[in-house]
């Protein structure tokens, strides 16, 4: 009998193990559906006031790790698609980390009537948070999507350069097609192009440690990139200390035979450019 006991005991605990490990499953579940935490209702009317976003949008698709291998350097890729006959086009993309200590990362506003637009890049994560992509397109609409991504420290980590270093080959720029799609309309997946764009800078976040001195550095990153093709805006970006060091950026663009321009800024007042001739 006491055997018995022992085993029934024995499979009670259990079952209250798993019980207990399967709340805990829900409840993480549960808070991490995209606008159920509280960061991210304090935050949006500070962002957005009181306009209403579509969130869980079909028309914005994000993707992002669910656990980042560095979290100073998260890459995420999001694609903005208006369904056939929509007369919509997609004007401005925002890019949120809600728990960082600035969250909007980057504001992205296009030029021309752009119905889809994709864009990649890589973000500083200061702690698990949701990362949001969240469009707005011509008639007023905000349209969003997130995910929830675990990365700690981002904000913080040590910079991968020694500042001397990093500062001799600031603004450094480095512009090459990675999807070379037809000459055409942009807007059809078939004709898509996309160039990688990628400027050396530190991206001083301003929480990070000197290593020597044990001091603070101050924030010094990118705060203004302008890409145009020929004398037409491909996209204007207004950033700040959630992009990483040295920030990469993919876009999609229409290869009309063009020549593709940026000019970019720093918080320092520093300018660069840099172009990419048409193949041929």
């Amino acid at each position: 009998m006491q055997v018995m006991h022992t085993q029934v005991m024995h499979i009670f605990k259990t079952l209250l193990v798993a019980a207990a490990f399967a709340a805990l499953a829900v409840t993480a579940a549960a808070a991490q559906e995209p606008g159920a935490d509280a960061t991210w209702q304090a935050l949006k009317p500070d962002v957005f006031g009181e306009r209403p976003i579509v969130e869980a949008s079909p028309l914005v698709m994000l993707k992002a790790p669910v656990r980042a291998e560095d979290a100073a350097m998260v890459p995420i890729d999001v694609e903005v698609a208006l369904p056939a006959g929509d007369v919509r086009t997609v004007k401005k993309l925002t890019l949120i980390v809600d728990e960082n200590p600035a969250p909007v990362a980057a504001t992205f506003t296009f030029g021309g009537a752009r119905q889809d637009v994709t864009l990649g890049t890589r973000l500083r994560v200061n702690q698990y948070s949701y990362i949001r992509a969240i469009a707005e397109l011509s008639d007023g609409t905000l349209a969003m999507n997130a995910r929830f991504v675990k990365a700690s420290g981002g904000c913080s980590a040590p910079a991968m350069k020694d500042e001397e270093a990093a500062l001799k080959n600031i603004g450094q720029m480095k512009l090459r097609v990675v999807n070379d799609g037809q000459q055409g309309d942009a807007t059809q997946a078939n004709r898509l192009s996309r160039v990688q764009l990628m400027i050396r800078h530190p991206n001083y976040s301003g929480l990070q440690m000197d290593q020597i001195t044990r001091l603070y550095i101050p924030a010094k990153f990118v705060d203004k990139i302008e890409v145009k093709q020929g004398d037409d805006l491909v996209f204007a970006m207004e950033g700040g200390i959630s992009l990483s060091e040295d920030p990469a950026i993919q876009f999609s663009y229409e290869p009309t035979g063009k020549e593709i321009h940026v000019d970019a800024g720093d918080t320092d007042g520093r300018k660069f450019e840099g172009e990419l001739k048409p193949a041929g």
